[in-house]
C-alpha cells in the first residue's frame, strides 16, 4: 500500500508541475489560453520547435510537448484533438525519474493510483488519462 501511496503522490506532483508549466507559459506568451496552443504557434512559427520560455525548456513532438524545469524535472504532455492535455504511465514514470529525488514507481502502482485519483483523473482512452474538467 506504501508504493502505491508514493504513485499516487507522484502523479498529484505530475498534476502540480503540469498545472506550474501552463502558469509559466501563458505568463510569458499572454495570448496562449490553453498549453496545446503551442503546437500551432510552432507549426505557425512564431516559436521555435525547441527553445526555452520562462523557467523551463521545452520541445515540441509530435502531438505534445516535453517541458524540462531549471532543476531537471520533466513534464512531457500530449494534446487531444480538443486541445485537452493527456498523458500516459509512460509520462508518469519519466516524470518520477527526473525528479531531484528520483522516484521509480511500477506501472501497475501507477495504474491503482491513477485509478484511485478519479473524479480528479478522467481516462480518456485505455491508458491515457487527463485532468478532469
Amino acid at each position: 500500500m506504501e508504493r502505491v501511496g508514493a504513485a499516487r503522490d507522484l502523479v498529484l506532483g505530475y498534476v502540480d508541475a503540469l498545472n506550474a508549466v501552463g502558469e509559466v507559459m501563458r505568463a510569458a506568451i499572454p495570448s496562449l489560453e490553453r498549453l496545446a496552443a503551442v503546437l500551432g504557434l510552432v507549426h505557425s512559427r512564431r516559436i521555435s520547435r525547441s527553445g526555452r520560455i520562462g523557467t523551463y525548456s521545452y520541445t515540441v513532438h509530435g502531438a505534445g510537448c516535453r517541458f524540462v524545469s531549471d532543476n531537471g524535472t520533466e513534464v512531457d504532455v500530449d494534446f487531444a484533438a480538443d486541445g485537452s492535455e493527456i498523458f500516459d504511465l509512460w509520462r508518469l514514470h519519466r516524470y518520477g525519474l527526473s525528479l531531484p529525488e528520483p522516484l521509480d514507481v511500477t506501472d501497475q502502482d501507477l495504474r491503482t493510483a491513477v485509478r484511485s485519483l478519479q473524479p480528479l483523473l478522467d481516462e480518456v482512452r485505455p491508458g491515457w488519462f487527463s485532468v478532469a474538467s
